[in-house]
């Protein structure tokens, strides 16, 4: 049987092929565009060819661009506050029974932003990175490794979308969707032109204003079914997760709601649509579009929405004109 680590090594390798597969089909799809359809085909007769060139370079610069970022962007780790001193480590890993090691996480997490709980109500604990769990945190088996606010692993990035690039991964799929709509959107006169009024004649029958019958064709083909394919599926995609930044939520805490001390709550993290948006991309608009880093905080503490009170929030009541109000004082960490 092959050691552990060969066997880790050619996983790793295989994890690449989605990505290999998708920069091939860009690859391809800018070579159809650019030279087959811009150059060969239609620069006798296209007249705005300049102009899409144009449009068509900057969706896919930003495409580019965010995709690469995503892939190349380093899952966030839970920082060293979340380790276990030595002493409570070495407690805990002596320790057999269960509840008697929940009661040294108890005692660590007190003086830690960590307001969630598993389904049981225990504190989160990852046996493999040894950490407790900040609020979001899950432990990725593909990366093995906690990743902080995770929201997926994704194959088609070969990486963990969270804290880190989540906001690129967002932006990758705009970018892509925008790009394949405007191929669809731009060759798709040209195509009917190939497999309509063109269909029956020879290259020397077919009129000046006309598409001749090359291997352009085929290309022009393939390119349209191709863009249209993957914009009806990225649109869906896309659709769901600007959902997701409405609502502040991930992918997981959409399928399962975050456990507070109090039970669960699907909208714990919600703060408002514009926050829930800032909280994403950053407070600067201007660099929204950008796939530049501008999220809020550091990924090891969130804000909690004014419902479902935790115990340790303090409600302070006051009596304003015979009635009675209350002020809600967080204890959770602001908006960084």
């Amino acid at each position: 049987m092959a050691p552990h680590h060969v066997l880790r090594c050619c996983q790793r390798s295989l994890s690449w092929i989605p990505v290999i597969f998708i920069n091939l089909i860009v690859g391809w799809s800018y070579y159809a565009y650019v030279v087959e359809l811009c150059m060969n085909g239609l620069s006798c007769f296209f007249s705005p060819t300049v102009s899409y060139l144009v449009v068509f370079h900057l969706f896919f610069i930003m495409f580019i661009w965010s995709y690469w970022k995503t892939i190349c962007s380093r899952p966030a780790n839970p920082s060293k506050e979340f380790c276990l001193p030595k002493v409570e480590k070495e407690q805990y890993e002596k320790e057999e029974h269960p509840d008697t090691q929940q009661e040294i996480l108890k005692k660590v997490v007190v003086g830690l932003p960590v307001y969630t709980r598993t389904g049981t109500g225990a504190v989160r604990y990852c046996d493999h990175c040894l950490v407790i769990k900040p609020d979001r945190c899950h432990h990725c088996s593909t990366c093995d490794m906690c990743v902080l606010k995770m929201d997926h692993h994704c194959p088609w990035v070969n990486n963990c979308v969270g804290f880190s690039n989540y906001k690129f991964f967002v932006l990758f799929l705009a970018y892509s969707m925008l790009y394949c709509a405007f191929i669809a959107a731009t060759v798709l006169q040209y195509f009917i032109k190939f497999w309509t009024l063109c269909r029956w004649r020879s290259v020397g029958d077919c009129p000046q204003n006309q598409l001749p019958d090359t291997h352009a064709k085929f290309h022009v083909l393939f390119l349209f079914f191709v863009a249209a394919m993957f914009f009806i599926s990225i649109l869906s995609l896309f659709s769901y997760h600007l959902w997701l930044v409405g609502k502040n939520r991930t992918t997981i805490e959409a399928f399962r709601a975050p456990v507070f001390r109090n039970g669960p709550d699907k909208n714990g993290f919600s703060l408002g649509f514009s926050r829930n948006m800032a909280e994403v991309f950053g407070d600067q608009k201007k660099y929204w579009m950008f796939p530049i880093y501008s999220s809020h905080g550091d990924g090891n503490s969130f804000v909690t929405r004014l419902v479902n009170l935790d115990p340790e929030q303090i409600a302070v009541g006051l009596q304003i004109n015979g009635k009675r109000s209350f002020l809600v004082c967080f204890l959770s960490f602001p908006i960084q």
